[in-house]
């Protein structure tokens, strides 16, 4: 039986005041809403109103303050803030952290001593929370900084040709307007401590050496609830949940009646329930599930075969001692090729054709081979001797994968749902799976997989429950919608929900079809809109859909509704085009102006992508 949360009094406040607080929070993070509460707490014992300022602003508050602003699309940008931050606060320096959406623009004239933590995404994009401010840093209204002292760490995945580029073009930016650069700017891989480890005791040095003097806060926040404790279970140190369904939610062509003739296997989608009974781990919908793998044997037994390497022999790594197989299933990744590694191969295998895949000149070439080959792929095609221990050494420690939520834990009590499309395919004349999407789909009812619940506060429903809601959701980006959907009709929200579904046939790919019919029958999903690419002569996506249903998007928008989108990052792109065409064409504006409607849209938290 799940336990009911604990209930709350009922509210003092008239309706009209309720709907007022609402818009005032909505969109707030964290801290804001830490501040606000202290804010409101002041106004209680009697204090006055501190005209909303719980710090002295202007110049001289900046001189001997920190601030550090993150921008972070999967978490870890902000995990590398928050432990800096934590770091300053401890040496007792006046410090401020702010996600990059929160930051107020004007305040960079003023500020003298600036931390930036940001990740790239994909192919060289900024993060979703991080996009108004590397804009407004990169146009024509962004100040001199002459007073201005700075240090960037990037993160970013060398798996992708442009490698922590928001990171390297922000700091040169920074330089371009005046700033002084610190100290050199750090550019993190996916193991990202061996970088962001120095990176933060080089920035904490500095920071206590320019803020010699700390000024005391002019006001105090009073928290009307406790600060809440750190999970049991995270990133370093996951929870064992129990699988309780494996099932497969993509169908096969049916051919014809005669011996109930079928087609062969195109998409493998499973829908994956797993216990988080007596973990303590709470989500809200738009959250994500950390995944930490074991990379299926035939990767494993692909990367022995290639180099004919004795699985048993022991490796030893720092203060760890394994048998190469084990390192290769739980230590290091296999799919994700890297710039470093592949330039230590070439070097290993004399290739001059690899090496001169390398060249900046060849960077679209590059980018092709890390989309198409996964490391036993490389390890044959360019053949090289290596030893276990430098092979070892030479990889890049597997990391977690992150999975959108498809379910509401109002509706679904202690467990969580995912939708998961299992990578199986032919290349290069070999066999070739996803390493967490193998290893997920080969798991039995009563196996365990290590989870953490990764936040992504950026990704939710509207606090005020009369918002309506459009969500562009095609493939297994669907998922977090499914959630979103549970959740409002749990909450009993009276916001309208319209969900837009794309994918290639509808017979085997309409992923929760039955679902989605019984929630239009019952009033918890108000429209549907469909985009089945491959089932006529016209490829239709659902960028298209909303083009033509553009006059009904933009009066949605106008009455206040949140849009989100959630799938492949150049889906995302198409949406997003899709969007700019239709403010332009109904409200009668310029690119220019349809460009500043949607930034308004996404500062008010009120146009969200998860995207990747």
């Amino acid at each position: 039986m799940t336990a009911a949360p604990p209930a709350l009094a009922p509210s003092p406040l008239p309706e009209e005041r309720k709907a007022l607080l609402a818009r005032v929070v909505e969109g707030l993070d964290q801290p804001s809403l830490w501040w606000l509460s202290g804010y409101a707490a002041g106004l209680a014992q009697g204090n006055p109103a501190p005209h909303l300022a719980v710090l002295p602003g202007g110049a001289a508050q900046a001189s001997q303050r920190l601030t550090i602003v993150y921008g972070s699309q999967t978490g870890n940008a902000r995990r590398v803030a928050e432990a800096l931050m934590g770091e300053a606060e401890a040496a007792g320096l006046n410090v401020r952290l702010l996600r990059a959406d929160a930051y107020p623009q004007r305040e960079l004239a003023n500020e003298r001593l600036l931390y930036v933590v940001i990740s790239t995404q994909g192919e060289g994009d900024p993060p979703d929370d991080a996009i108004g401010l590397v804009e407004f840093i990169a146009g024509k209204r962004a100040p001199k900084l002459p007073e201005l002292k700075y240090a960037v760490l990037g993160l970013g995945d060398s798996s992708y040709a442009d490698f922590c580029g928001i990171g390297r073009r922000l700091d040169a930016r920074l330089a371009e307007l005046g700033a002084s650069r610190l100290f050199p700017a750090g550019e993190a891989d996916l193991d990202i401590d061996t970088v962001a480890l120095p990176w933060r005791e080089q920035a904490l040095g500095h920071a206590k050496t320019l803020l010699k003097t700390t000024t005391a806060p002019s006001a105090t926040v009073t928290p009307l609830r406790p600060a809440p404790s750190a999970p049991a279970w995270t990133h370093d140190k996951p929870f064992a949940a129990e699988l309780l369904l494996n099932q497969r939610i993509s169908g096969r062509e049916f051919k014809g009646v005669g011996f109930l003739k079928y087609g062969g296997v195109g998409k493998d989608v499973r829908h994956l329930e797993l216990s988080l009974q007596g973990s303590g781990l709470h989500y809200e919908p738009g959250d994500a599930l950390g995944v930490r793998h074991r990379n299926p044997s035939l990767l494993v037994e692909g990367v022995l075969q290639a180099l004919e390497l004795d699985g048993d022999a022991p490796v030893q790594d720092k203060d760890e001692s394994l048998p190469l197989r084990e390192w290769l299933a739980a230590r290091r990744e296999l799919t994700k090729l890297s710039r470093p590694f592949l330039a230590s191969h070439a070097a290993q295998s004399r290739s001059e054709e690899l090496n001169d895949l390398l060249a900046p000149a060849r960077n679209a070439d590059f980018a092709a081979l890390l989309n198409t080959h996964q490391l036993a792929d490389v390890l044959r095609r360019w053949p090289a001797h290596w030893e276990p221990q430098e092979l070892v050494a030479a990889l890049r420690p597997l990391t977690p994968r992150l999975y959108s939520i498809a379910s509401s834990r109002k509706r679904v009590g202690e467990e969580v749902h995912l939708t998961v499309d299992v990578l199986d395919y032919q290349a290069f004349g070999h066999a070739h799976v996803g390493a967490a999407s193998g290893f997920l789909s080969s798991l039995g009812e009563g196996d365990h997989a290590p989870v953490y619940i990764e936040a992504n506060e950026r990704f939710r429903v509207p606090t005020d429950a009369s918002r309506d809601i459009i969500m562009v959701g095609p493939g297994t980006g669907v998922a977090p919608f499914r959630g979103f959907v549970q959740e409002r009709a749990e909450t009993g929200a009276s916001g309208r929900n319209w969900l837009l579904f794309g994918a290639r046939h509808f017979n085997t790919d309409f992923l929760y079809q039955a679902e989605w019919q019984d929630a239009l029958r019952t009033g918890e999903l108000h429209r549907l809109d469909v985009a089945f690419s491959r089932d006529q002569a016209e490829k239709i996506y659902v960028q298209q859909r909303l083009r033509e249903r553009g006059r009904e998007v933009y009066d949605w928008l106008q009455s206040g509704a949140h849009f989100y989108v959630c799938g492949a990052i150049g889906m995302g792109k198409d949406v997003h085009a899709a969007l700019l065409q239709i403010v332009s064409e109904q409200a009668g504006v310029d690119a220019e102006a349809a460009a500043e409607y949607l930034s308004k849209l996404q500062a008010e938290g009120r146009y969200s992508r998860d995207v990747y």
